[in-house]
């Protein structure tokens, strides 16, 4: 029988960072997962966690998806021979037929790419991107009610 490693810290996650914003701002119909193209600096940042996507919005130029607006904090011990630039572009790497499937329902059915989850799997950095839908602002508030009434639901029961 195989050892199994326990070099790996109890509780250790391998999500980086979420977009909490997104669930909120749209509906999620469809998710999709996605490499990037980072350079060495960005990866160390994203080990230690500096990373925000919640300004951060994909898009689909010359059938190459790419993502904008998020943040990846240098850290200060970056080399010097470098100039980060925490907000640039960066292209994320999905097949042909992935873009393909993406840019038609964002061209013709008035879907937004957003991106949800930032995380790691197998040493390398995935973007979780979703195909959604935008709430309108009744739509927040109804969903605001109902996630009250279930805590409350759950207190009630809790008391009893």
């Amino acid at each position: 029988m195989a050892k199994k490693h326990k070099n790996r810290q109890k509780g250790a996650s391998s999500t980086i960072a979420l977009n909490k914003k997104a669930r909120h701002d749209y509906f999620i119909e469809d998710r999709l997962e996605a490499g990037l193209e980072l350079q060495g600096w960005e990866v160390k940042s994203l080990r230690a966690g500096k990373v925000n996507l919640a300004e951060s919005y994909v898009f689909i130029k010359e059938n190459e998806a790419w993502i904008s607006g998020m943040n990846i904090t240098p850290l200060p011990t970056t080399a010097a021979y470098t100039r980060p630039e925490p907000t640039r572009v960066r292209k994320l790497l999905l097949h042909r037929h992935e873009i393909d499937r993406l840019q038609g329902a964002v061209e013709r059915k008035g879907y937004t790419l957003v991106a949800t989850a930032l995380y790691w799997k197998k040493g390398r950095a995935k973007l979780e991107i979703a195909l959604a839908r935008g709430k309108k602002a009744h739509d927040k508030r109804s969903a605001s009610k109902e996630r009250d009434w279930q805590r409350e639901k759950a207190r009630i029961m809790k008391n009893r």
